[in-house]
């Protein structure tokens, strides 16, 4: 009895019904994100390899992977990543730490882990994915207490020092600034106050953001660039500027219209 009714759970479960406007979505964002790539690397790949398509050929490859991974996921219960929560964390601290060992650095920075010469992976990029299942696991067990300050949000966001602290070190400021707002959402999202956020965000956050600006001039270029790029308008603010162009253009098509 017990074995027919698994068996019938999981047989339902592989027919879930799919959702349509998630699934376009991605793959409206997919093939707009190739048409970039292949908009963008034609010169440079027919220059370089003397096929336009080369670069375009891979991320191809990789998108129709990463389609079949995401229907292949989508099939698994997401009650079962709740058994594991723990170890994710760990996992996340160790393929950080193991980029700062054994990362090949790169303009200064050491993100990658190179398999081979062609294959490498961004640890960044699956912590993100740990940390969500990290903090599921965890909001869900302390939920009673979330909405305290010490226990809900110092605690919490401890957790996540760790993490934001190995990211640093590589460093990878954009990645910690996209995991620090996963996880906040996620918290508010489960209860803690926003009040608390605001709080703490103005006397620590927002000074320790500033220092780390300040700290390296790189970081500072990008700002000052970001603000006024018509000072550097042929180097570091033509893309800014590039992007001011495109969003003038749509404006004036739609007035058109």
């Amino acid at each position: 009895m017990a074995k027919r009714r698994k068996e019938k759970s999981f047989s339902s479960f592989l027919n879930n019904p799919i959702d349509f406007t998630l699934l376009i979505t991605i793959l409206l964002l997919l093939s707009l994100g190739l048409i970039m790539v292949l908009s963008a690397s034609s010169p440079s790949a027919l220059a370089q390899s003397g096929d336009s398509y080369s670069y375009f050929s891979k991320q191809l490859i990789f998108a129709i992977l990463g389609i079949v991974a995401m229907l292949f996921i989508s099939k698994i219960d997401y009650r079962f990543y709740q058994k594991f929560y723990k170890q994710a964390w760990w996992i996340a601290l160790i393929l950080l730490a193991l980029v700062l060992v054994a990362g090949r650095e790169v303009n200064g920075a050491k993100r990658w882990i190179y398999v081979t010469e062609t294959l490498s992976i961004q640890p960044s990029e699956l912590v993100k994915l740990l940390m969500i299942i990290f903090y599921a696991g965890i909001l869900m067990r302390n939920r009673d207490e979330l909405g305290l300050y010490k226990k809900g949000f110092i605690k919490h966001m401890c957790l996540l020092a760790p993490i934001i602290g190995l990211l640093l070190l590589e460093p990878h400021f954009s990645a910690s600034v996209v995991i620090i707002g996963i996880c906040a959402v996620m918290m508010i999202m489960g209860g803690c106050k926003f009040w608390h956020f605001i709080a703490t965000g103005s006397v620590v956050g927002v000074p320790a953001i500033v220092a780390l600006i300040l700290l390296e001039p790189y970081r500072l270029k990008r700002v000052i660039t970001f603000l006024n790029p018509w000072q550097d308008a042929t180097g570091d603010g033509w893309q800014v500027i590039q992007s001011l162009y495109a969003i003038r253009f749509s404006e004036g098509c739609l007035e058109q219209d």
